[in-house]
Formats: C-alpha cells, sequence, structure tokens
C-alpha cells in the first residue's frame, strides 16, 4: 500500500494542482478551469502536440516495418553472424541517450542533412525499433514453423501466407509493439532535443521550455489531459473482445 502511495500521490497532486488559482502551485488559492482554457487557445503547444503525434506515428510504422523484418530474421535464421546482428539490435537499448543523441547530431551534419522533424523521425526509428524486434522476437519463440511448411506444401504464396497465417498470429505482439514504439516516441526528450530543428519542436522539449521560463500550470493542465488519454486508451483496449481459448 505504501508503495502504491508513493507511486500515485505525486500523480494525485499533479492533477489537484491543474485545478489551482495560484501560477505556481505553493499554494490553494482556489479552483479555477482557466489554465485549461488557455491551452484550448494555445497555439504553440498545439502545434507542438500535432507535430508529437505525426513524428510518433511516421516512427512507429516505421519501425514496426524494421522491427518485424528484424525478429523475422533473427528467428528464421541461425549462425554466427546472428550474434552481430543480435548486438546490433541491443545496442540502441544500452547506449545512453545523451551519447546516441549526440552521435545522431554529428552523423546528420556531416551528412549535410538540416535538422528537422525528419530528423527526429530518423532518430526515433532508431531505437524504437529495437524495442519491436525484442518484443517480436518473444512471440516468434510460441510459432510454429510448420503452420508455414505446411502452407507452402499445399501451394500457398508468401503473400497469401503473411496475410493468413503471419500477420493474425503475430498481431498481438505488433499492437504491443506498436503501443511501446509509439509511447517512447511522444516521452522522447534528450534525443529530440539534439537533432530537432527550427519549427520541429515536440511538446516534450516545448514542456521543458514552459517550466524553465515560468509556465508550471499550464504544465499541470497538459499533463492531465495527456493521463486522461492514456487512461483511455488503456481502458479501450480492456473492453475489447477477447479471444477465447
Amino acid at each position: 500500500m505504501a508503495a502504491l502511495l508513493f507511486l500515485y500521490l505525486p500523480i494525485i497532486v499533479l492533477v489537484i494542482q491543474s485545478f489551482n488559482t495560484a501560477r505556481y502551485g505553493g499554494s490553494w488559492q482556489g479552483f479555477t478551469l482557466d489554465w485549461y482554457r488557455q491551452l484550448a487557445g494555445n497555439a504553440p503547444i498545439q502545434r507542438a502536440t500535432v507535430n508529437t503525434l505525426i513524428v510518433a506515428s511516421v516512427s512507429t510504422f516505421f519501425s514496426l516495418v524494421l522491427g518485424t523484418l528484424a525478429a523475422w530474421v533473427l528467428h528464421r535464421y541461425k549462425g554466427g553472424l546472428q550474434r552481430l546482428h543480435y548486438l546490433l539490435v541491443y545496442a540502441p537499448l544500452v547506449i545512453p541517450d545523451i551519447l546516441m543523441g549526440m552521435s545522431l547530431l554529428l552523423l546528420f551534419v556531416q551528412a549535410g542533412i538540416p535538422l528537422g522533424r525528419g530528423t527526429i523521425i530518423i532518430a526515433h526509428t532508431t531505437f524504437c525499433f529495437s524495442y519491436v524486434t525484442l518484443v517480436l522476437i518473444g512471440r516468434l519463440q510460441d510459432f510454429d514453423d510448420n503452420l508455414i511448411d505446411a502452407a507452402l506444401d499445399l501451394g500457398a504464396r508468401w503473400p497469401t501466407i503473411i496475410t493468413r497465417i503471419l500477420l493474425p498470429l503475430l498481431g498481438p505482439g505488433l499492437a504491443a509493439g506498436a503501443l511501446l514504439a509509439f509511447t517512447l516516441s511522444v516521452d522522447d526528450f534528450v534525443i529530440t532535443f539534439l537533432v530537432a530543428g527550427p519549427g520541429s519542436t515536440t511538446l516534450p522539449v516545448h514542456v521543458y521550455g514552459m517550466m524553465k521560463f515560468g509556465s508550471p500550470a499550464l504544465v499541470n493542465a497538459l499533463s492531465v489531459l495527456f493521463m486522461a488519454a492514456t487512461f483511455a486508451i488503456v481502458l479501450t483496449s480492456q473492453l475489447l473482445p477477447k479471444e477465447k481459448s
């Protein structure tokens, strides 16, 4: 109970302070909805939110494609070279964010790639696809390869195998990997801060600026809205029909 209280007490305080008239939340000065009304008309926050969702959606798509292919190759083929492939997949997970961000920044500068939304998408894809790969490798461990062999023996082509066998069976893993990649992309700050360019500010970077220049009340309200959206997604996923065993 104490551990749960320790985890959720800051969130409860955050929700309460989002309705506090006080700008800095040092003491309770009355109930208000002004901070939420200000969010509705705050163009910079809206632009940062849209940019964040675009970056997260595109990087999630590419992470799913690359992660699925990497997981399939690592599962299907064995050999000494696969150890190197595993190392390449695990590397983005263990490299510190600051080091990875600086490395990508130097790469973009040396290659003459202008910093912007495109560089953020590339950077997010480089670490998100590793998580997708590991999730799908775990899913493929329970996959029966005899299903593919049987389908090939019966004359099925690979497009049919992919759409009728692989995708349905890997669906839960793909969904889990997509949610994980999307969450990591939306949440990332360090790497994004280093590789972002003018006009490509994402929400975490924008929130950092708001806290730095004295707008904690708006940040509280914004955090509550994102937390409510997250809970809504989780609740929706729990209400979806479950597969009967």
